[in-house]
């Protein structure tokens, strides 16, 4: 009964102390957080994130390695092209969707800035993509843009931290509410902890709050991404050779891309449409990749799947090499029995089982690095992943997206008839083994 009474008062000295603190807050504070960004703050860091991303992998140092190692990756020369000027394109139009997708997002929220001319950031950035005027000196020197990004990635730090602090207070506030209605007796220190520890992580939450971007204005928070976005478009161009230098002299002379000695301007072919949309065709992979058949992922799956057994046969069941046969599609079935027709049944030969792993191991080191690169490509851009990560610079032109199908499939077909060798012996072996053992006990 005791423990009863003191619950009950428990409860309303943190219902009153609540009351309280709502009637206690000032007009102007409400007033000011009407104008903050609050809930949006995570959407915004995300972005900046991204813009802080992007930029970095635009450095002369990145796009160098991009040109000179990236794209010049066996596997990417056999599967998907061994045009250099092909593959920057590419490279340069994903990188372009990316500046557009994040400006759809900025165009959203720069609607509820008061500044009439981050209202219209749709409209300034169109006309600045197309032609390149930046009618109120958006873009930034790279010396500014560095400090700018530094300013971003410290919000954005603050504001990932403030989401985990938010979370934790969530659960807080859920075992503490789960204490108050619980039947069965509870322990008073109990309750009381919960209560000291909700208490603090209010103070925590409070204090990052400040610190973060959820109470700064939707002006100043867009105002900031405007510019960074603006210059990172105008460094794509340069990187790429896409129109006139709009960048200061200072980062004008950074290192280019663009595989000819003296770069030529990319003009837009088809003058009816804009340079977002324009780029947005490039990315339409062609039908005779697996990108056009929806297969990337499959086979990207698939190739490390194979993987993992050509390193351990002896590890492989019947079950497992039945899953393997279950993940094939029709064409690579076909093709898999053709090549099977008129093989020996008996496996055990070492010589040919040693050749057959060298070869195996050829074929997987230009191969696998594009099947972990889909994945990895894919998983940084499933909808949980998209906000306040780290990010890696795989680009499609790395993965098997732009792969060719038939030549995949070959390769594919490959791996299967080596790993068929491969398991047979290894099961011979160990029968072998097993049956000599036996022989002797």
């Amino acid at each position: 009964m005791a423990l009863e009474t003191w619950l009950i008062k428990v409860k309303k000295s943190i219902s009153n102390s609540l009351d309280t603190a709502r009637i206690s807050v000032p007009n102007s504070k409400v007033s000011k957080h009407k104008s903050s960004v609050g809930i949006l703050s995570f959407e915004i860091a995300g972005l900046m994130s991204k813009l802080i991303h992007l930029w970095n992998s635009l450095s002369d140092k990145t796009v160098i390695r991009l040109r000179d190692e990236s794209i010049s990756l066996e596997g990417v020369r056999k599967m998907v092209s061994n045009d250099e000027s092909f593959l920057l394109g590419l490279a340069c139009a994903e990188m372009v969707e990316i500046v557009r997708v994040v400006a759809k997002h900025v165009s959203r929220i720069s609607k509820r800035c008061q500044d009439s001319t981050l209202q219209s950031f749709d409209r300034w950035f169109d006309e600045f993509a197309n032609s390149g005027h930046d009618s109120h000196g958006w873009v930034l020197s790279s010396k500014d843009m560095e400090a700018k990004n530094k300013t971003m990635d410290r919000y954005v730090t603050i504001t990932a931290t403030l989401y985990k602090e938010m979370e934790e207070l969530s659960t807080t506030e859920k075992n503490l509410s789960k204490s108050f209605q619980c039947k069965e007796a509870i322990k008073e220190q109990k309750i009381a902890d919960l209560q000291q520890k909700l208490c603090w992580q209010r103070q925590e939450v409070k204090y990052l709050k400040e610190r973060a971007l959820w109470n700064r204005s939707f002006d100043m928070v867009v105002s900031m991404v405007v510019r960074s976005i603006f210059t990172v478009l105008a460094r794509i161009k340069l990187v790429f050779g896409i129109g006139p230098s709009l960048l200061p002299r200072s980062l004008s002379a950074s290192a280019t891309v663009h595989p000819t000695e003296n770069p030529k301007p990319k003009e837009n072919k088809d003058s009816t449409l804009g340079f977002f949309e324009s780029n947005s065709k490039l990315l339409k992979p062609p039908p005779s990749t697996l990108g056009a058949a929806a297969l990337a992922l499959h086979y990207s799956n698939l190739i490390i799947v194979m993987e993992k057994m050509i390193k351990s046969p002896q590890l492989v069941g019947v079950d497992a090499r039945d899953d393997l046969y279950s993940m094939l599609p029709n064409s690579i079935r076909s093709s898999l029995r053709s090549r099977l027709k008129g093989v020996r049944f008996s496996a055990s030969d070492p010589v040919l089982a040693g050749e057959w792993r060298t070869a195996l191991g050829r074929i997987l080191g230009w191969l696998s690095p594009l099947a972990h690169n889909m994945i990895k490509w894919q998983s940084e851009r499933s909808f949980e992943q998209q906000n306040l990560l780290p990010k890696t610079n795989v680009l499609l032109p790395q993965t098997l997206f732009f792969a060719n199908k038939d030549k995949t499939e070959a390769a594919i077909t490959e791996l299967l008839v080596g790993l068929n060798y491969i398991w047979r012996f290894e099961r011979e072996m160990t029968a072998k083994a097993l049956f000599e053992c036996s022989n002797l006990m």
